[in-house]
Order: C-alpha cells, then structure tokens, then sequence
C-alpha cells in the first residue's frame, strides 16, 4: 500500500498562518503596504491593514456582488461583508477553505480551482488579491468576463515578472507571477480597458526584506545548535549532516542556505525582478 504523500503545502500554510495570527491577530497572507512605517515585525498588522484600505478604494461606490478569487483564509471577505458587499470565495485549499468558513462565515465559499469552478453570475466584481499569478492568464480573465455584470470590473492586485527578470540557475529568485509584458498582450487581446492602474512595487518590496530576518533569526539559531554539536556531539553532528545530504539534493541545499543565512532574497532584489500592481481592467 502506497503511503500517502505529505501536503508540505498546507503545513507551511498551517504554520504561516498561525504565525502571522500570534504577530497581527488576523491571518491574512498577503504583503504590506509601507508607505509611512517603520520595516519591522510590530508594523506588519498595519502594513497589511493599509494594503487592504488601499484594494477597498478600487471597489465601485455601493454594496456589490464580489467573488473573490483565491480568498486566502477568508479575511479580505470578513472586510467586504462587513462593508456590506455580498461575497463568495473560491479556493482550491481544503485547508484554507475551512479557515474561510470560520473567519467568513456569511461567505459562500466554493471549495475548487476557479478553472473548474461552476458558478452562477453575474459579479460587480471579480477580485485578485495575490491570487492570479497561480491561476492561467488567458483562461482566468475570460472566465471573469463570462461571470461579470455588464458594467463590472476585474480587480487584480499581484506580481508580475518585470521585464528586468533573470534566473539563477541554483538559486531562488524572489517574487512571480505572469511576465508583465505577455499579460498585457493578454489584456489587449481580450479587449479589456485598464481603467485604473498603480505600480506599488516599492512600497510593497519591504515585505520581503521583513520575511527574510524571519528566516535568519531561525538560521542564526540553527547555527548555534550546529557549532555546540560540533564541540560536544561531533558523531551525532556529522550523522545529521549526513541524513540531510540523503535528503536534499546539493540545489536543495543550496536554496535553504539561501533562505536561512543570506539576504540575497530582499526588497532590492524584489524590486529588480517583479513589478507589483494594483490595476482594475473593464469592458472596453
């Protein structure tokens, strides 16, 4: 009998989640917006406050009919339906579609990838929040047009690939998303118009510079265990090292070095290769 594969997805999920709760009282997953604070751990709950204030002002003045595509844990919906929007979630996370049922439970939440997605229309609007880079461009956008209101909007808030993108060959490079230049061929195509459109990039970039001192307090720590395992345990150190040779391949290895002891994975680097945008696109 096949053993079951781990869902190391839904555990990094699980885990960012309640951390970022402990840290900001709310599970949102999206970056901040750090226009005017301080880059440090205590204004992450604001950042991302300001970053959910700013995607609420491309909303159409008056209650709508919202999908949101990708709803995360449910917290962007909590917002809306308090602002008193109407919204359902799609979300193809079991995982985040249970915590969308708690932290938004006058929500319908349709628990499947949007391409598969059968829904009834139509929406005032059809809502990204750094969710469309994971989803087909061309597929996803048409989709949105066969379930908009005829005066609807898509509102997409995510990273693109700049035209600036390069890739290491062994080490990660930070950000995604759809290349800038072929999703605006895309727009082009389908006859939409970009009604609305801001370039965010640098005051989002911080997040990922906030991210990275996470990621090297951990490794500070694991060096300091390493260093005492070398001076006091040096048989059980070179057994460990030699079950995480078994385990990751020397990229893998490579790109966890990356995460936990550099800082090669910052704002600067960000901002050298995606472009972060908060547009509306419409009917032409």
């Amino acid at each position: 009998m096949a053993r079951a594969k781990m869902d190391t997805r839904g555990l990094g999920l699980d885990i960012g989640l309640a951390y970022t709760k402990w840290l900001t009282g709310a599970e949102n997953l999206h970056y901040g917006y750090w226009k005017g604070l301080d880059i440090c751990a205590a204004n992450l709950g604001p950042a991302q406050a300001a970053y959910t204030d700013k995607l609420f002002t491309r909303l159409p003045a008056g209650p709508c009919r919202i999908l949101d595509i990708g709803g995360g844990a449910g917290e962007t919906a909590r917002k809306l339906i308090a602002l008193g929007h109407e919204v359902d979630i799609v979300v193809p996370s079991s995982f985040l579609a249970d915590r969308c049922r708690k932290n938004a439970p006058d929500a319908t939440v349709h628990e499947m990838k949007f391409e598969d997605a059968a829904l009834t229309g139509p929406f005032d609007v059809c809502l990204f929040s750094e969710s469309f880079q994971y989803i087909p461009a061309t597929e996803g956008l048409k989709k949105c047009l066969s379930l908009l209101a005829p005066e609807g909007r898509i509102i997409i808030a995510d990273c693109f690939r700049s035209e600036t993108f390069s890739r290491d060959a062994v080490l990660a490079t930070v950000g995604g998303g759809h290349p800038i230049a072929k999703f605006r061929k895309i727009v082009e195509k389908l006859d939409l118009t970009t009604s609305q459109e801001e370039d965010i990039t640098v005051q989002v970039a911080p997040s990922i510079d906030l991210e990275q001192g996470l990621f090297n307090v951990v490794g500070y720590g694991l060096q300091r265990v390493d260093a005492e395992l070398s001076n006091n345990r040096p048989r059980l150190r070179r057994s460990l090292h030699w079950v995480m040779r078994r385990l990751l391949n020397p990229r893998k290895r490579a790109r966890l070095d990356q995460r936990l002891n550099q800082k090669t994975r910052n704002a600067a680097h960000f901002a050298k290769n995606n472009t972060y945008l908060m547009l509306v696109l419409e009917r032409s």
